[in-house]
C-alpha cells in the first residue's frame, strides 16, 4: 500500500509561487516528486495552488496577495484542517513553522516538521516542547539548534530543467532576492560601483523605506537597473546572463535557494560567510566566499577565471530536487519504522 502523506504548505503565497515564495517553491517540488514516486499525497495549500496530488484548501487565495484575507484566521483554519483529518494519513509533513506543533500531541499520526529557519530565538521553546514527540529536519547544518534533535539534514533541491545552463554568462552583476536591509542590496550597489560593473536588481520590495532611501536613488536604468519581481519564465534568462550573483547578506541565512538557482545556470556566486553559505558555495570553484566589500570587489575581478560548468555540475550532484525527494522518502520510512517499533 502506498504511504499516505499530508503536506502542509504555507499560505502566504500560492504553491507553487507566482514570483516570490521559497517555502512554497520547495513544497511544490517535493509534492510533485512524491507523486511521481507513487506516494498518495494530499497538499494542504491555498485554493489557487497547483498540484498533481490531491488539493485541500480552506483559504482560497494567499494572504500576501489578497488583502481581504485575514492572515491569522486563515492560518488557524488551514492548520486545523489537516489535523482534523489526521486519521486519513500515515504521516503529516509540516512546512508551516512552529504553530502546527501545538496540535501534534492531540493526534496519533506522526508529524515531521521541516524547520525552514528560526525567525527569532523566541520561537525555539515551542520546538523544545515537542522535541521528544515530533521529528525535525534541518535545511542546513548551520541552521541547527543545539537544543533540538533532528532526524536528518536535507538541503533544498531545484528542478534542473527549469534552469538551463548558460556557458558564457554576461557582463552585469546580479542581486536576486527580497529587497530588505539584511539581504545586502546596498552592499551589492557599492561593489558594482567599485568594480565598474552594471548591477541588475530583481525581487520583491519587502522593506519599502529601505528601497526608497537606499536603493531607488541609484536606479538609473544604466548602471543600476531594477526589474521588479521576476517569475519562473524570466528567471533562467536573468540568472544565466549574469557575470556573477552578489549575495552580501548580513544575517545567518538558513539556506539560499537563489544561490543554487544561479549556479545551476552556470553563474558563480560571491557571498559573505554567513549561515549556510559555506555549505552551498565551493570557495574558489563555484564562487567566492568573502569577508567584506573589499574582498567582494576583488572577487568580481577574478570571477571569470571560474569554470561555469563546474557550477552546474555541483548543483546537479548536490542540489537536485530528485535528491531532495529521495532524502525525504527515506526519512518518511525511517519515521514510520520508529513509530511502529514504539507501538510494539
Amino acid at each position: 500500500m502506498s504511504i499516505r502523506i499530508a503536506v502542509l504548505s504555507p499560505i502566504s503565497w500560492r504553491t507553487p509561487p507566482r514570483y516570490y515564495g521559497p517555502w512554497e517553491s520547495v513544497v511544490n517540488l517535493l509534492t510533485e516528486g512524491l507523486v511521481q514516486r507513487g506516494l498518495d499525497v494530499t497538499l494542504f495549500a491555498t485554493g489557487d495552488s497547483q498540484t498533481s496530488g490531491k488539493l485541500v484548501a480552506v483559504c482560497p487565495h494567499p494572504y500576501s496577495e489578497d488583502p481581504s484575507v485575514n492572515p491569522k484566521v486563515a492560518e488557524c483554519l488551514h492548520v486545523s484542517e489537516v489535523f482534523e483529518r489526521s486519521a486519513d494519513f500515515d504521516l503529516i509533513h509540516n512546512h508551516f513553522d512552529f504553530l502546527p506543533l501545538t496540535y501534534s500531541r492531540l493526534i496519533d499520526t506522526p508529524v515531521l516538521t521541516t524547520i525552514h529557519g528560526f525567525s527569532s530565538p523566541s520561537i525555539i521553546p515551542v520546538y523544545k516542547k515537542y522535541n521528544a514527540h515530533g521529528h525535525y529536519v534541518a535545511i542546513s547544518e548551520a541552521d541547527k539548534s543545539l537544543e533540538l534533535d533532528y532526524v536528518a539534514t536535507i538541503h533544498h533541491g531545484i528542478d534542473m530543467a527549469q534552469f538551463p545552463f548558460s556557458e558564457s554568462g554576461g557582463e552585469y552583476l546580479l542581486f536576486f532576492g527580497r529587497i530588505h536591509p539584511e539581504k545586502g542590496v546596498q552592499e551589492a550597489i557599492q561593489v558594482a560601483q567599485r568594480a565598474g560593473k552594471k548591477l541588475v536588481i530583481a525581487g520583491i520590495v519587502q522593506d519599502r523605506e529601505y528601497f526608497e532611501t537606499r536603493v531607488e536613488p541609484y536606479l538609473d536604468g544604466d548602471k543600476v537597473e531594477y526589474l521588479g519581481a521576476i517569475g519562473p519564465a524570466q528567471r533562467p534568462d536573468v540568472l544565466g546572463r549574469a557575470l556573477a550573483l552578489l549575495h552580501l547578506i548580513s544575517f545567518d541565512e538558513p539556506f539560499g535557494l537563489s544561490l543554487v538557482e544561479a549556479m545551476a545556470c552556470g553563474t558563480p556566486v560571491i557571498a559573505f560567510r554567513r549561515g549556510s553559505i559555506p555549505e552551498i558555495i565551493m570557495d574558489g570553484e563555484t564562487g567566492y566566499i568573502v569577508e567584506d566589500i573589499d574582498q567582494a570587489v576583488h572577487a568580481v575581478a577574478a570571477v571569470r577565471s571560474l569554470d561555469r560548468s563546474a557550477c552546474r555540475e555541483d548543483v546537479e550532484q548536490r542540489f537536485s530536487h530528485t535528491r531532495m525527494v529521495n532524502d525525504y522518502v527515506r526519512v518518511y520510512h525511517e519515521i514510520l519504522r520508529m513509530e511502529e517499533s514504539h507501538e510494539q
